[in-house]
């Protein structure tokens, strides 16, 4: 799937602009010249300018390109089954991650895919178990990201 450069621009510039519309309003850290909006700010601003250029990019030499060309791909039964159950998993983890807890949703997840994806089945829920606890420790240990606990609260470490 191909979109035109005017389109895609559209959109890297509406995000830009949402990010610089939220990062305004990040409280300011006294005794501190730079508060937290100040990075993403500027790289939405950044990111801003880059749209901009591929707009300008696309209506100098895409004019007569159509704003959307279907890719090969969207003819094939096993790239669009994976595309829905990939977009199927991000919805479940977003509704169920903070009820569930990150260890629960991310092994469900990741074993969903590995299915999809036919890895053998007696590597599936290993490799699940071990690529969300090591990308747990990661976030919740070294990077302090709180991921969400849920039903294993009582069990938190």
């Amino acid at each position: 799937m191909k979109f035109n450069d005017v389109v895609s621009g559209g959109v890297l510039l509406a995000l830009s602009l949402l990010i610089l519309l939220t990062v305004k309003d990040y409280p300011d850290i006294p005794g501190q010249n730079i508060g937290p909006g100040a990075f993403p700010g500027l790289l939405a601003a950044l990111l801003a300018v880059c749209a901009v250029l591929l707009m300008v990019k696309g209506l100098r030499t895409q004019r007569h390109m159509p704003w959307l060309v279907w890719g090969e791909w969207m003819k094939s039964r096993f790239h669009l089954r994976n595309f829905c159950i990939t977009v199927g998993c991000l919805v479940f983890y977003i509704t169920a991650s903070d009820f569930l807890g990150f260890l629960i949703s991310s092994t469900v997840v990741l074993s969903t895919m590995f299915i999809a994806l036919r890895v053998r089945l007696s590597w599936v829920l290993p490799m699940s178990l071990i690529v969300t606890l090591v990308v747990h420790t990661i976030f919740y240990k070294a990077l302090r990201v709180p991921l969400p606990w849920g039903v294993l609260m009582p069990f938190q470490w």
